[in-house]
């Protein structure tokens, strides 16, 4: 499917200005010059560099995930994130250590937890035979995901038998204090699932143990 940027606003060189000390050297700045759709252009010491969300540039800055609507940008530099948003001024990237979190099962013996997707409230069922992030369209409409214009249509293997379905790619996940960007789910029309499953694409990128009926999911 092809994808179409929208271009929100350019700043020329101003935009954001943030000193670093981290894996630049010092007194370095980076400034927003141009926001788009999963897309941004950055500028590290007037070096331009055009970052897809994602990508990491030369200067090792990483591109997280845009957000066009609220004119900001997330990134990533030596483990430490930090939003940028057109015309206003940061100082410097939070330390950031490795986040976990403990799960336990329900009654029925399935592991819940709540979590956001696109900063939005979901309740999620842990679910390892998923490859990837599975929601209802009932879910989707709430989140404001518009599936059938932003999704690739295809087919998954239920129990149930082959039902359609639209691939999306979700802007943010987050359960507990771990957050990942651009997580690949799928959108099945109507209710089902009532709890969104939280598949592989989102838990194989972390450390996941097992001590009795405790569960833990931890940053790698």
């Amino acid at each position: 499917m092809a994808m179409r940027f929208n271009l929100v606003k350019i700043w020329g060189f101003a935009g954001v200005m943030l000193a670093m000390s981290s894996s630049l050297s010092a007194a370095e700045t980076i400034s927003l010059q141009a926001l788009f759709k999963d897309k941004a252009i950055i500028v590290v010491n007037g070096a331009r560099h055009v970052l897809n969300s994602g990508e990491q540039g030369p200067d090792g800055i990483k591109l997280l995930a845009t957000y066009t609507q609220e004119e900001k940008a997330e990134v990533e530099i030596g483990g430490k994130r930090e939003v940028l948003k057109l015309g206003m001024v940061s100082t410097g990237f939070a330390p950031k250590g490795k986040s976990s979190v403990i799960l336990y099962p329900g009654t029925n013996g399935h592991y819940f937890t709540e979590g956001l997707v696109n900063g939005v409230p979901v309740r999620f069922m842990v679910d390892t035979g998923a490859t990837i992030i599975g929601i209802s369209s009932v879910t989707a409409e709430r989140i404001g995901i518009d599936y059938r214009k932003m999704g690739r249509p295809g087919y998954v293997n239920t129990a149930g038998g082959i039902i359609p379905t639209f691939y999306v790619k979700l802007n943010s996940v987050k359960v507990g204090e771990i957050t990942m960007y651009n997580v690949d789910a799928t959108v099945v029309e109507g209710s089902s699932p009532r709890e969104a499953l939280l598949g592989m694409s989102f838990l194989g990128n972390l450390n996941m143990t097992r001590d009795s009926e405790k569960m833990e999911l931890s940053e790698r």
